[in-house]
């Protein structure tokens, strides 16, 4: 049966898109396709070497590098690094890493207009949206604008090949979310779902052969073709409860971003449930599970993921509070957010229990 609706709207992302192994080396290439010609290379701390070996790929394209990103992308940090390309007179941005570095760019970008080139280090797919997450006074809030939308995609499976088992697959269930919310996502069409079904399976499929093996290039170029998919997903169609809950906790309670949506995801999809039922189906024919709650809260589990948000430092008296914030301005959801409901979920989530059948 094909995946036809009566109705449907659907805007797609302009963005260059390249894989392959050793790709990186043809980012001077893109640079200059840019019309660029002085490129700030973006990174967080620890990955200032990898940053400094790009910027010495290119040779005279780039302007330096700014090692100064940092998870939720505080405005304060961005601030800063829109001030320092300016002062340079960059003409380019290039974030190399995974979610934090790529939202400094995206800072940076739509405070500036500059064009950006990604060349990610984890499965975050946010290299793949127009959204930019930023975090202010304790409370983390998005925008979508074209500006945000990098122009240029390199995924290079030699740059996750040494990336720490345990950082894959909690990168990968946050990528994983952004398709499982795509299923039920009030302005989905039938492409976004095809994507979403194509991207869940490309990393039920290779995501446990990475984790036996980390250098299995193949694999590694299948699960960042996952994270593209799940990435291009969240770009297209609006998040609901998973993403308003990770945003609150990450936003608000500093936990970090990765681990964060692997424990929430099977508990927020859970709850949907009972809402879209057909919808969600899919997730447990391709996880194998009784629910699809349960099916992505065994896989996760199975492949070593963090399963309670105690673990991550969240005390137990912060979950009331966590329930009020989730619950101000919240996103569309396909089940109304019902505060006792969301708290049952969340004392789960703490505590490291299954999902609610």
């Amino acid at each position: 049966m094909s995946r036809f609706m009566d109705s449907f709207t659907q805007t797609l992302p302009q963005v260059r898109v390249r894989f392959g192994a050793g790709i990186r080396h043809e980012l001077g290439a893109e640079i200059e396709a840019l019309g660029a010609r002085r490129a700030l290379i973006l990174s967080t701390p620890p990955q200032a070497d990898l940053a400094q070996e790009l910027s010495d790929l290119i040779g005279g394209l780039s302007a330096g590098v700014y090692a100064g990103a940092r998870m939720h992308t505080p405005v304060d940090v961005s601030e800063q690094a829109t001030a320092h390309a300016r002062d340079i007179g960059a003409d380019c941005v290039v974030a190399v890493g995974g979610g934090s570095t790529t939202g400094l760019g995206k800072a940076i970008a739509w405070r500036t207009d500059l064009p950006q080139i990604v060349v990610p280090t984890t499965y975050a797919g946010s290299e793949a949206t127009p959204i930019l997450g930023q975090t202010e006074g304790g409370r983390k809030t998005t925008l979508s604008d074209r500006r945000v939308q990098p122009e240029v995609i390199l995924y290079d499976p030699e740059l996750v090949a040494t990336l720490p088992a345990a950082m894959t697959v909690t990168s990968a269930l946050n990528a994983m979310a952004h398709a499982a919310e795509g299923l039920y996502a009030r302005d989905r069409g039938p492409l976004t779902t095809m994507m979403a079904l194509e991207g869940l399976t490309a990393f039920r499929d290779a995501l446990p052969a990475v984790v036996r093996d980390p250098t299995d290039l193949r694999a590694r170029g299948e699960t960042l073709y996952g994270a593209w998919l799940c990435g291009t997903v969240l770009g297209t169609v609006g998040m609901a409860l998973h993403h308003k809950l990770c945003h609150t906790l990450g936003g608000s309670f500093d936990l970090p971003h990765a681990e964060t949506h692997a424990i929430v995801l099977p508990h927020a999809i859970a709850y949907n449930d009972r809402a879209v039922p057909d919808q969600l189906a899919p997730l447990s024919e391709l996880f194998g599970g009784p629910s699809p709650g349960a099916a992505l809260h065994r896989f996760a589990a199975g492949l070593g993921a963090p399963t309670a948000l105690r673990e991550l430092g969240l005390k137990e008296s912060d979950l009331d509070r966590a329930v009020e914030i989730a619950t101000q301005n919240p996103y569309w959801n396909p089940r109304p957010l019902e505060p006792a409901a969301l708290r049952a979920l969340l004392q789960r989530a703490w505590e490291g229990a299954g999902p609610e059948a």
